[in-house]
């Protein structure tokens, strides 16, 4: 028999059923500590920053540097310069049509650098076509009347050897046929102009160039000649071969020899020098200016130069020997990426004891390894390049020189 279960053992367990166990800790405290721990490290990555751009600014900023050099100047010392302009050796070339017609198409663009027979231009050519066939046909009728006629003058001599015809008789059939054979040269030269008159219709270039102007447009009625050259239609140049020329003062004239040196320095790039030698002294001075019109061949010329372009020549003397050449004449060169300009002047930064200075300078155009320095430089000075802001007497460090 089970014993009765006692009310308050009952109670006792039930209690114990609803007790919460206390022994693991609180969750809610993870998420504070590590909130703590990610702030630690940002202020500590903060912290090395700010020591590290510290460093930074205290350093002085590494630059690179190359050295002015000594350049000998090709052509000797200026003996003389004005200005002129750039022109081409054939001076301009204009195309105008020979035979009359309308433009019907142009080949060509103005720009456009063309070769010696390439075409130009295509005038309306119906009416020369319609005049070659009848040459032509006229050539035909003219070698069958040809043809007739030797042939009765064959028959003429037959007759005439059997006393059939008489001598007056075969003198006519010979002038007719001399005749004949006249009237198909004649038509073979008719045929032959009308086909050049054909020919004549499509314009081509006399010369190799490039196109300068098209004075005419396309519809227009173009005739040979005309006055003060209205009949041409394209304006050409030959920029193979480059000139400049300049009036030279009479009382100058025995500083300028033909054959001697010059340099050409277009306005519209002064930082470029062409080398060039005197070819032409003109036969006549200008009477109401007192100058002469001296011509100078570039050596080199390439596409900047443009005919009609102003530009400065220079006469140089003949180029002075090694035993005569002294320091004075022998220029300073520095690399492109020195030169710097503002609005005021060009100039370069010059290192000196771990600082820069800036140097203004006078450059005397461009050479193959930088640009020419007429004053500011002595030579041998560390000159900074590449693309640096800096202020006069800031502190730098040199890089590799270049």
């Amino acid at each position: 028999m089970k014993p009765a279960e006692n009310p308050s053992d009952r109670m006792r367990a039930h209690l114990e059923s609803l007790r919460i166990e206390r022994t693991a800790r609180p969750t809610s405290r993870k998420p504070k500590r590590g909130r703590r721990s990610l702030l630690l490290v940002a202020l500590v990555v903060v912290a090395i920053a700010a020591v590290a751009a510290w460093r930074l600014s205290a350093r002085a900023p590494e630059v690179s540097v190359a050295y002015a050099t000594k350049a000998a100047l090709a052509g000797g010392a200026p003996l003389l310069s004005g200005s002129g302009y750039v022109v081409t050796g054939e001076r301009y070339v204009s195309v105008g049509v020979r035979v009359p017609g309308r433009i019907e198409k142009y080949f060509i663009e103005e720009g456009q650098h063309v070769r010696k027979d390439d075409p130009l231009i295509q005038l309306d050519d119906r009416d020369y076509q319609a005049a070659v066939r009848s040459a032509e046909a006229a050539l035909e009728v003219a070698r069958a009347n040809h043809y007739l006629a030797d042939a009765e003058l064959r028959r003429s001599e037959g007759l005439r050897r059997a006393a059939v015809v008489s001598d007056q008789e075969l003198d006519v059939r010979r002038n007719q046929a001399a005749v004949a054979r006249s009237t198909v040269a004649q038509a073979e030269a008719q045929l032959e102009q009308a086909r050049v008159n054909l020919e004549y219709t499509t314009l081509r270039s006399p010369t190799d160039g490039v196109v300068l102007a098209k004075l005419k447009e396309v519809g227009e009625i173009a005739v040979p000649g005309g006055f003060a050259g209205s009949g041409d239609l394209v304006r050409l140049a030959n920029l193979t071969d480059m000139r400049a020329e300049v009036d030279v003062n009479e009382a100058d004239l025995s500083r300028v020899r033909l054959g001697g040196p010059a340099r050409v320095t277009p306005d519209a790039f002064p930082d470029v020098q062409y080398e060039a030698r005197v070819v032409k002294l003109y036969p006549q001075v200008d009477r109401q200016k007192g100058t002469l019109k001296v011509e100078v061949q570039i050596a080199k010329p390439d596409e900047r130069l443009l005919p009609d372009m102003s530009a400065r020549i220079t006469f140089l003397s003949e180029d002075k020997s090694a035993g005569e050449t002294t320091e004075a004449d022998v220029p300073v060169v520095v690399p492109e990426g020195a030169l710097r300009r503002d609005d005021a002047e060009s100039f370069v930064w010059v290192v000196e004891e771990g600082r820069v200075r800036r140097v203004a300078v006078e450059t005397d155009g461009k050479t193959e390894t930088g640009f020419r320095v007429k004053s500011g430089l002595r030579g041998g000075e560390a000159v900074v390049t590449g693309d640096v802001t800096l202020s006069d007497g800031d502190a730098v460090a040199i890089g590799e020189p270049r």
